[in-house]
């Protein structure tokens, strides 16, 4: 829900806000090598261009396997209705490293697939994606690793992903002090295909608390806090938690996954440029 931008690059800029949002994960607590992950990414319209850019670059820690991605987005957008319409492309780096500090039960000799020693690779990498959003409705669909890059030195190719994502803010009886927001996000490699569907709810505007269901995976309750960080109420932080209830086999040896999340939003629009007018009729 709060990290559109790294699977879609329309979402760039189409909140005509600058954003810096980072994120960390850890995975399967329990596991020896269990995945960690850390993200970071930025935002901004270009208003004079109709556009939006954006910038996303994460790592992932899983066992013996390091993988970062870097990633430039740039969204052209169209007002259509009351929101606005993006159509975005994302250009990186997706680059994975093996090291060697493991005891084989095997020979790995054997096997032409596994480095005797660390190894490393990189590779251009694209997306797509398509995004509208209105102030109590988005929707989105994307692809990922188009190019499907091979990276041969560590027996690693970047499979295509799709993906489709949607929400919407009720105020509950119109208020807005109450408003319950459910979204969903469908990813698939046209082999498998996961779900998560979320529903949160947002109190004056401040204080959230919500669940995730990941299909064949978890449930995730989740708590967060928000707040303006200026008089004029451009720009809000916001800061949330939470901890996925693994569902899978693999709860009889994982205590769950946590997560964080930290955001920063500010406005980016002009103070008006207000002019004085005296006139002896209207003192």
């Amino acid at each position: 829900m709060f990290d559109r931008l790294s699977i879609n690059p329309a979402v760039a800029g189409t909140s005509g806000q600058l954003c810096a949002t980072g994120f960390f994960r850890q995975q399967w607590s329990g596991f020896d090598g269990a995945p960690k992950t850390g993200l970071f990414n930025a935002q901004m319209p270009i208003n004079k261009i109709s556009s939006g850019v954006g910038l996303s670059a994460y790592f992932d820690k899983l066992g013996q396997m390091n993988s970062n991605f870097v990633r430039l987005s740039y969204s052209f957008h169209r007002k259509i209705g009351p929101g606005t319409f993006g159509v975005g492309l994302s250009a990186g780096l997706l680059a994975h490293s093996l090291g060697n500090n493991w005891i084989a039960r095997d020979n790995p000799a054997d096997d032409a697939a596994i480095p005797l020693s660390g190894q490393s690779d990189s590779k251009f990498d694209l997306g797509a994606g398509l995004y509208y959003t209105s102030p109590t409705f988005w929707i989105g669909l994307s692809s990922t690793h188009l190019t499907e890059p091979e990276l041969k030195d560590v027996s690693i190719t970047g499979v295509r992903h799709y993906f489709v994502q949607a929400g919407y803010d009720w105020a509950i009886g119109g208020d807005k002090k109450y408003v319950l927001q459910p979204s969903t996000l469908i990813k698939s490699d046209g082999t498998s295909t996961q779900v998560d569907l979320n529903a949160t709810f947002l109190y004056n505007n401040q204080v959230w608390l919500g669940v995730t269901y990941r299909t064949e995976d978890a449930i995730a309750p989740m708590i967060g806090y928000q707040l303006h960080a200026d008089k004029d109420k451009r720009s809000m932080v916001k800061i949330g938690y939470s901890y996925d209830v693994t569902t899978s086999q693999l709860k009889n040896y994982s205590s769950g996954s946590h997560e964080i999340m930290l955001n920063y939003c500010i406005l980016l629009e002009k103070k008006p440029n207000l002019q004085i007018y005296k006139n002896v009729r209207f003192l």
